[in-house]
């Protein structure tokens, strides 16, 4: 139990200094607005990715015929 509170402390922690550095990267006026549109464009893509990749895991889990074999 205290070992998954750690990991989302952990997960918190630096979701909060990603989106602080994002926020300090997309609000430069010093960095031209194509690449901070482009860097946005691809971070989309990789999120949308993920969130398949996630989403066909999932489903496939749903119809695994071998849950309860022993590996």
């Amino acid at each position: 139990m205290w070992q998954n509170i750690a990991f989302i402390l952990i997960g918190l922690g630096i979701l909060v200094l990603i989106g602080w550095g994002v926020k300090g990267f997309f609000m430069a006026s010093e960095i031209h607005i194509l690449i901070r549109i482009a860097v946005g464009a691809i971070g989309v893509g990789t999120l949308v990715l993920i969130g398949i990749a996630i989403r066909d895991r999932l489903k496939k889990a749903k119809t695994d015929k071998f849950k309860e074999v022993e590996k």
